[in-house]
């Protein structure tokens, strides 16, 4: 039997928990620390979930040991959207940014990624699959069908048991191709900034049923916001360029209050 989401999350407040108990199911954390900060590094794993398929759906936490907000970055919902995963993986790889619990979701449909399909396992599209105005859309096996009912699917009942456990101040989402920051319903300021770190354009797209941002910005308003990465492939040098914006832009927030 597939083990609930809730039961494996495994994220308590402080930063030195290393396993996460729910009957005889663990969830096991590893740690480790780089002293040449001036805040000790935090750099813990956490597997949220199980996809269909049974693939790891992991966070990485790393901060600060003064770290008091919290930031998120998503690599990947859709499948046939990669580019923010190498994004993910080289913030994870870095020392903690003062003041910001950086959280990171490389990819949230890893079954989606294995095969190049937005969807997950079951066809759905998960980004039309979470709670807030959810609706029916699509039929099965169309694009953006979203589920036979709202969180049907492992991946999402994950991602939004961690987003009510962490509540982030700041969400970054990342999908392709559209090469510009959405200028919608979250942080306005956030946005102006990495637009202009990135040379992106402002466009407000449509506010989609059953999104995770839309799920997002209900839980924490004005929270969240989608980067559009250009084209599914993404240079070295363009992956460094976003990553160093996000970190920027994460920096900014930690001592900021006005940022959100």
């Amino acid at each position: 039997m597939r083990p609930p989401a809730a039961a494996c999350l495994a994220l308590l407040s402080g930063l030195g928990a290393a396993f996460a108990l729910s009957g005889s199911y663990a969830v096991a954390a590893s740690a480790h620390r780089s002293l040449n900060h001036r805040a000790a590094t935090s750099r813990t794993r956490y597997v949220l979930g199980y996809s269909v398929e049974r693939r790891p759906i992991v966070a990485w936490l790393v901060a600060a040991s003064d770290a008091r907000r919290s930031v998120l970055v998503v690599g990947s919902i859709a499948g046939d959207e990669p580019g923010g995963i190498a994004v993910t993986r080289i913030l994870a790889s870095q020392a903690a940014i003062a003041g910001v619990r950086l959280w990171l979701i490389p990819d949230a449909n890893p079954d989606g990624a294995a095969r190049g399909t937005r969807g997950n396992a079951d066809g759905v599209d998960l980004n039309r699959n979470f709670p807030y105005r959810w609706r029916h859309l699509g039929a099965p096996g169309s694009r953006y069908y979203s589920g036979p009912r709202p969180a049907s699917e492992p991946e999402s009942r994950a991602i939004e048991a961690f987003l009510r456990r962490t509540r982030p101040g700041l969400a970054i989402w990342l999908h392709q191709p559209y090469g510009l920051i959405d200028d919608s319903q979250g942080p306005h300021r956030a946005e102006r900034q990495l637009a202009r770190a990135l040379k992106l354009p402002l466009e407000r797209l449509p506010d989609y049923p059953g999104s995770a941002i839309g799920w997002d910005d209900h839980l924490v308003p004005a929270s969240a916001f989608d980067l559009e990465l250009p084209g599914r492939e993404l240079g070295r040098a363009k992956i460094h360029l976003v990553a160093t914006a996000i970190r920027s832009l994460a920096r900014r927030f930690g001592i900021d209050r006005s940022v959100h």
